[in-house]
């Protein structure tokens, strides 16, 4: 059995012997263990009696009578002349395991026909196996340990998702779950960890974690950014009263933000020095859903509830500078279309003869004004490229993400953020977020470097900022805040 101070279940289930030598039926790896006064959390390996080539995997609350918390169905390993238990077979077998039960947590599960690979042959097999399995741990912890082992075996196994080694082998597991099965994958955690968020707050007044979840990878021509993280965890940047409404919260909370950033890049070669293009391909920014439209009508306030993005602020830095020239954007500065449009008009009417004389008049001014709802711009700070999206109050002009709207909007039905995934001048997608695409904002930020770092490869830094917004849909509230998400990821370009 190993340490409960530095579970590895990679490292334990290879030391252990093939099932067919196996002299009792179970074997357990101790997860966590509170204190000596507490139980232990343990994960067991069970042989089948009746099916000696049979195995189920568990998770254990060793009490003075053991309370199992999870076991799986059983599975069956296939005849190798491996020397110990964790063959090529075992680990697919397993890891398929894991993954299954995290996707199973996932309360918008969707069936499709997407297939995993066998996951037994993936690059950096420890690293992947243990995240899989701790993941696997962390919902079961959530949701099904006892209040006594909880909170201890929850930040023991946080610990160990947030090292280094976890965030390397969670990009690889990404790339083989394919964007499909990574969503429901995200879904499923941060589900799980908006409940624990919520239960924190609520009864320890604790520091809620850090879930966000991020990674990039780099190829020929291309970068990309993930990432995701629960409302509930984001930053406060500003809140204009407390909330007390519980189905409102309950709306706010139970929605996670997910978004992608995909930059296209290309190298051209001058006489004395080179070019790097980078420009945007797409900025995709979602309010997803944690749980069913059914549950958010019965405890919230229904699905329109929710927040918006405001601001996304993107920021390119080259990390190596002793070989940059220079840098330029390659878009204008510009301001937004504003339109006035005065009328107006007197009416009059006299009553016929013989009647009571009567004389009307009215007079009447209308003012319009029009606006783009989202401003780009892109500006340079030494040779960091600035990427910002602002989102504007269309009735008075102000950036949302840093204003509140008036109590006099708030109350009017027609104000511009009212029913703002049905108008059909929404500035959102129906489903509530945003794409920004390269057809309109596809002007390139060029860096000019010496000839000096051909062959060499270049590591750029982005981070990033994305500010959600909450101003009432068609609830009746004066309830309004922002909130904030900081990232930073690298990215990296091989000089021919």
């Amino acid at each position: 059995m190993t340490s409960c101070d530095t579970p590895d279940a990679f490292a334990w289930l290879q030391s252990l012997p093939p099932l067919s030598q196996w002299k009792r039926n179970s074997t357990s790896m101790c997860i966590c263990s509170p204190n000596s006064s507490h139980p232990s959390l343990n994960f067991s390996l069970t042989r089948t009696p009746q099916s000696p080539n049979f195995f189920t995997f568990s998770i254990v609350a060793n009490f003075k009578i053991p309370i199992t918390l999870f076991v799986s169905k059983p599975f069956r390993t296939i005849g190798t002349n491996s020397t110990n238990f964790l063959n090529e077979n075992v680990i697919s077998t397993l890891l398929m395991g894991f993954v299954d039960v995290v996707l199973n947590y996932n309360v918008k599960r969707t069936t499709c026909s997407i297939q995993l690979q066998n996951l037994g042959s993936t690059s950096n097999l420890k690293d992947v196996f243990n995240l899989a399995f701790f993941t696997f741990v962390f919902l079961i912890c959530i949701y099904e340990a006892p209040t006594s082992l909880r909170t201890t075996c929850l930040k023991t196994v946080k610990d160990q998702l947030v090292t280094c080694r976890s965030r390397q082998g969670s990009k690889l597991l990404m790339v083989q779950l394919g964007s499909n099965l990574e969503e429901q994958w995200m879904r499923s955690l941060n589900l799980a960890i908006t409940n624990w968020i919520i239960e924190i707050k609520a009864f320890q007044h604790l520091k809620s974690p850090s879930p966000l979840f991020s990674y990039a990878f780099s190829t020929q021509g291309l970068w990309k950014v993930h990432m995701y993280c629960p409302v509930v965890a984001m930053e406060m940047e500003s809140v204009n009263s407390a909330l007390h409404d519980e189905r409102l919260f309950f709306s706010l909370n139970y929605h996670q933000l997910e978004g992608v950033i995909q930059f296209n890049h290309k190298i051209y070669v001058r006489e004395k020095w080179f070019n790097i293009a980078v420009n945007i391909d797409n900025v995709r920014c979602d309010i997803i859903r944690l749980v069913n439209e059914k549950l958010l009508s019965e405890r919230g306030m229904g699905t329109e509830e929710k927040h918006f993005p405001s601001r996304i602020s993107l920021q390119l830095t080259p990390t190596i500078q002793s070989n940059i020239l220079m840098v330029s954007v390659q878009k204008s500065s510009e301001n937004p279309l504003t339109e006035f449009e005065v009328e107006k008009g007197i009416e009059a009417t006299i009553d016929p003869p013989n009647t009571f004389f009567g004389l009307k008049v009215s007079a009447n001014e209308t003012t319009t004004k029009s606006m783009k709802p989202w401003k780009f711009e892109e500006w340079v700070h030494g040779y960091s490229a600035n990427l910002t999206w602002f989102l504007h109050d269309l009735d008075d002009g102000r950036e949302v993400s840093s204003s509140k709207p008036s109590k006099v909007s708030m109350m009017n039905p027609r104000a511009w953020f009212k029913n703002r995934y049905s108008s059909a001048f929404r500035p959102f997608t129906k489903q509530g977020g945003v794409v920004f695409a390269g057809d309109s904002y596809g002007q390139s930020v060029l860096w000019k470097v010496d000839k000096t770092a051909i062959g060499k490869v270049m590591e750029f830094e982005v981070k990033g900022c994305v500010w959600l917004t909450y101003w009432p849909n068609k609830h009746h509230t004066f309830y309004s805040d922002t909130r904030k998400l900081e990232f930073k990821e690298m990215l990296y370009l091989n000089l021919p």
